[in-house]
């Protein structure tokens, strides 16, 4: 059976793997060469003209600096906000503590859609509309991470911080000397999976940005691909260039994305 199960993996990593490779291959073609058959995407001549065409006469550059700073703030404040909530609902006793826990696994239950309208007016009356404040703020409220984070606090025993209760530790001791080390790769999995929530984010920035120098990559090709609705290299190549910072980063963290993913039960 172990040979059935490697042939079938080999096969399930090759379906997968061949739209990244198809993708990469045609964005270094030659724009106007003669296409007949499928062998012939695969035949030199190769280029990367377009390549630089593409950075140097769009603005995708920046749309990466754009999504890589929001993703990187949004992603660092979510887990350290969530990691503080989820150690308080765990460790600190005060009242209604069950009452606050329940509420925020009611927020799992709302679809985001439907907070869209009146998050949009709450923005709009800030003034956070057409800023960066106004992509990173809404997103900082996770009740995945706080959940998630909270389950592994509860998995600490409670003598260990009785014991440093005892040596004039506060709470604040106990959890940046004991609860952070301890669930270090909880918070790393939470941190990747916002990282790349944040990344694919498209919804909220739609609405909420109109300035083009303030677009992120999902709302950013989309503009360019209707320019290239007839072409088939500078669309691969604008996607080809969007896909290279997550697929290092999935090539890095891979375990930690998985163990994630396993851990918050997320589907996709």
């Amino acid at each position: 059976m172990k040979w059935l199960f490697r042939i079938s993996s080999a096969l399930m990593a090759v379906m997968f793997a061949a739209p990244l490779v198809w993708m990469l291959v045609v964005s270094i073609k030659e724009e106007g060469m003669k296409i007949i058959t499928v062998l012939d995407w695969f035949k030199p001549p190769y280029s990367l003209a377009v390549y630089e065409e593409i950075l140097t006469t769009t603005k995708l550059s920046q749309w990466i600096a754009n999504s890589l700073f929001v993703a990187v703030i949004v992603t660092v404040l979510t887990v350290i906000f969530a990691a503080m909530a989820g150690f308080a609902l765990s460790k600190v006793p005060f009242r209604y503590r069950t009452i606050v826990f329940f509420f925020i696994l009611g927020g799992l239950l709302i679809p985001g859609e439907a907070t869209i309208i009146p998050l949009y007016q709450v923005a709009k009356d800030l003034h956070l509309l057409n800023s960066y404040s106004g992509l990173i703020i809404p997103a900082l409220a996770s009740p995945v991470a706080v959940i998630v984070l909270k389950s592994f606090f509860d998995g600490v025993p409670n003598d260990l911080l009785e014991s440093v209760q005892i040596d004039g530790g506060g709470f604040w001791r106990i959890f940046t000397s004991i609860m952070l080390p301890l669930t270090r790769p909880a918070m790393a999995s939470m941190a990747i999976l916002t990282f790349i929530g944040s990344w694919n984010n498209f919804l909220w920035p739609f609405l909420s940005i109109t300035d083009d120098n303030l677009f992120t990559l999902p709302m950013g090709i989309p503009t360019l691909m209707g320019q290239y609705s007839e072409d088939y290299v500078k669309p691969m190549v604008i996607n080809a260039v969007a896909s290279v910072p997550i697929i290092i980063l999935f090539i890095i963290f891979e375990k930690q994305i998985v163990k994630g993913i396993s851990m918050s039960g997320i589907k996709g």
